[in-house]
């Protein structure tokens, strides 16, 4: 029964989980709130903000997992991708914890993390985990892509934006609006309360199970200019349509490359995973699909949607049961393949 202490700190979150088993027992997250002032992401500030908090946030998650250091059997943590400097600080963390205990280390890709996030399973809950072969849409701020996963660990990108990734779209349709960091939850709740066919927006016409959203950023962009120039408070006027339209045209764009990847490869477990999978219209929006297409559809809790420490811990779990160790010379990359 192996306890696997995991690490998350690739971007402005820091996060740590214990893992029982293969169950989540304890899952802490810190929210870095210094960078809302600046409107996204300092590099230099998380790496700073990482160091202040790795200590009380690890501490926290082995006391609620009522677990001390030294039952750990392993340490995992995220590798890549991610800001350099954030990750190198839990990275360092993580090494300095197995050196001290003598303990395995394990290194995880963060975009893999994400698509385990569907098995993970708390304790005394049923399981309800995909049966394999399944598809997973990774939605998140720096990355979309489709995941044929066809095993534990056997996993293959099948497609993947060109350009810019769904949450980065969201966040600088946000930003165009003159709405705060972080923008993209801004969209979601505004447009609760909008028409999604009020403004049309293009879909871009990619080949196979690609992404591209740099397009639709810059329609977005120039339709808020034209609109303000025959109405400065168009925006304010209209905010709940707008947001519901971006917010409608970014989803079918996702959704319908998914049934494409479901249709040529005849899967029928669906999952969606990362931080955009915790938006509501999207959420619904799949939900509602998968009854039409007769997929079974999974969807992580919100809590390990966005970035944190059980979906590394869950990775960890497995590749400690298939013994995929590292040796203190591994070292973090901003950018790895999957």
């Amino acid at each position: 029964m192996p306890y696997i202490l995991a690490i998350e700190s690739s971007c402005d979150e820091t996060a740590a989980s214990v893992c029982r088993d293969g169950v989540i027992i304890s899952n802490v997250i810190y929210s870095q709130e210094v960078h809302k002032q600046y409107g996204g992401v300092v590099p230099e500030l998380a790496s700073r903000a990482h160091l202040q908090a790795i200590v009380p946030v690890v501490d926290e998650a082995l006391e609620k997992a009522n677990v001390l250091l030294c039952e750990i059997d392993a340490f995992a943590f995220t590798q890549s991708p991610g800001l350099i400097g954030a990750l190198l600080v839990g990275a360092e963390f993580a090494k300095s914890l197995s050196l001290a205990c003598d303990k395995p280390l394990i290194a995880v890709h963060h975009m893999q993390a994400h698509v385990m996030a569907n098995l993970i399973q708390k304790p005394g809950e049923k399981s309800n985990k995909p049966a394999f072969p399944f598809l997973c849409l990774t939605v998140s701020g720096g990355h979309t892509q489709i995941v044929l996963c066809e095993g534990i660990l056997k996993m293959k990108v099948i497609g993947q934006t060109l350009d810019d990734a769904a949450g980065e779209a969201f966040d600088k349709s946000a930003k165009i609006l003159g709405l705060p960091y972080p923008g993209g939850p801004l969209i979601d709740k505004y447009a609760k309360d909008g028409n999604p066919v009020k403004y049309k927006f293009p879909e871009p016409k990619i080949d196979g199970l690609n992404f591209s959203f740099s397009g639709l950023k810059t329609a977005i962009l120039y339709f808020v200019r034209d609109e303000k120039l025959k109405n400065e408070n168009f925006v304010a006027e209209n905010i709940n349509d707008i947001c519901a339209s971006i917010q409608s045209r970014i989803i079918s764009i996702l959704l319908n490359k998914l049934k494409k990847a479901a249709d040529e490869t005849g899967i029928k477990n669906i999952c969606i995973a990362g931080g955009v999978s915790a938006n509501s219209g999207l959420r619904s929006s799949f939900e509602e699909m998968g009854v039409k297409e007769d997929w079974k559809t999974y969807i992580p809790p919100f809590e390990y949607c966005t970035d944190n420490a059980a979906m590394i811990a869950i990775t960890g779990y497995y590749k400690y049961l298939a013994g995929i160790f590292e040796d203190l010379s591994v070292v973090p990359f901003a950018r790895a393949p999957f």
